[in-house]
């Protein structure tokens, strides 16, 4: 009986011992996703900022764990508005990361060794922008590859004016502005005041904006896992608003748009362009083989990157490129109709 008994306690001890480790796998940390931020070619000066403030925005939600990559030669870009108080390097002096590794310069640097696996990542984010040195080859045909194969990757703002000379780029940004852009690349896409999405053909310019101030965003598609949750219309902080752009818009949905007013998103340096008065793409998210793109126009100084506007849907948008599904809850901090609402960045 003293067997028995010695015998019955053992397989409770041992059971006990299976579930409590069964539990810990159960209770036990997703692995989280490596996300790669690519930046150093960019028309912005406040991109170095730019990047910090995005690899925070991705590790606060415990979803990513963030590298940084900067090109192998720099451009600091320009200093839009002379009156700002900083100098023209404090930005890149701030958020150096290792300066051995990189030349920076004032000027627009016309060639790139770029090369990289992105393989070992979940997610790519572009800070890039204007004149931003293409690829080599090589590299351009690895990207394409590892996104059609799955990967994941979020174009913020001044990066969908890179490369309008690539095809494949076009196609997994679904419209672009500026960078030699032209009606050959694509219509202008929008919808019109009676919710048409409409293919303008077009000729034109690609790529537009008047002076900042803040604008509504409208909502297109609120069943799209990113929008799931996001009000209808929702006021944005003081940014610039993208216009005219153009592109083959495959395998596309516009997520949200914002009224292009014919004279407040005027440009005052070109008084022959005037806003396009139709309701034009902000958020965007794009197929491109088996990867998946968010595209956001938004974001261009540090105070439109925190509005929380920008910062969720960021959040979401990636988490989504990254795994086709978003799991993250709206704050309940998040703009209004009437109110836009911000977050001040602490580095």
């Amino acid at each position: 009986m003293r067997n028995l008994s010695f015998a019955l306690l053992l397989l409770i001890a041992i059971g006990c011992g299976k579930a409590k480790k069964e539990q810990a796998i159960e209770t036990k940390e997703p692995k989280q996703l490596k996300a790669l931020i690519i930046d150093g070619q960019n028309n912005h000066y406040i991109w170095p900022k730019a990047t910090m403030m995005m690899k925070s925005y991705l590790e606060e939600t415990g979803l990513f764990k963030v590298d940084i990559h900067r090109m192998d030669s720099v451009w600091l870009g320009i200093k839009y508005n002379e009156s700002r108080p900083e100098p023209y390097t404090m930005f890149i002096e701030k958020y150096p990361l290792d300066s051995t590794k990189y030349k920076t310069s004032s000027q627009p640097i016309k060639t790139s060794t770029f090369s990289i696996d992105f393989s070992q990542y979940d997610l790519i984010v572009s800070n890039l922008g204007a004149e931003s040195a293409l690829w080599p080859e090589d590299t351009r045909k690895n990207f394409e590859k590892y996104l059609s194969n799955g990967g994941g990757f979020v174009v913020v703002h001044a990066a969908n004016n890179a490369w309008g000379e690539w095809e494949e780029f076009n196609k997994m940004i679904g419209l672009g502005a500026w960078g030699g852009r032209d009606s050959s690349n694509g219509p202008y896409v929008y919808y019109n005041d009676k919710g048409e999405l409409i293919h303008d053909d077009s000729e034109g310019v690609c790529g537009s904006h008047g002076p900042e101030y803040e604008f509504t965003l409208t909502t297109r598609a609120p069943e799209h896992p990113i929008m799931n949750g996001i009000p209808n219309e929702w006021l944005h902080t003081q940014d610039e608003l993208y216009e005219r752009m153009r592109g083959p818009f495959e395998n596309a949905t516009i997520l949200a748009t914002a009224y292009a007013d014919v004279e407040k998103n005027a440009p005052p340096w070109d008084p022959s362009v005037k806003g396009l008065g139709q309701h034009v793409p902000m958020l965007m998210a794009i197929d491109y083989g088996k990867g998946h793109v968010f595209h956001t126009t938004l974001g261009h100084f540090d105070y439109s990157l925190e509005c929380v506007g920008f910062i969720t849907t960021f959040q979401r948008g990636a988490e989504w490129a990254a795994t086709g599904n978003v799991t993250q809850k709206i704050p309940a901090d998040f703009p209004t109709q009437d109110n836009s609402s911000s977050r001040k960045w602490q580095d």
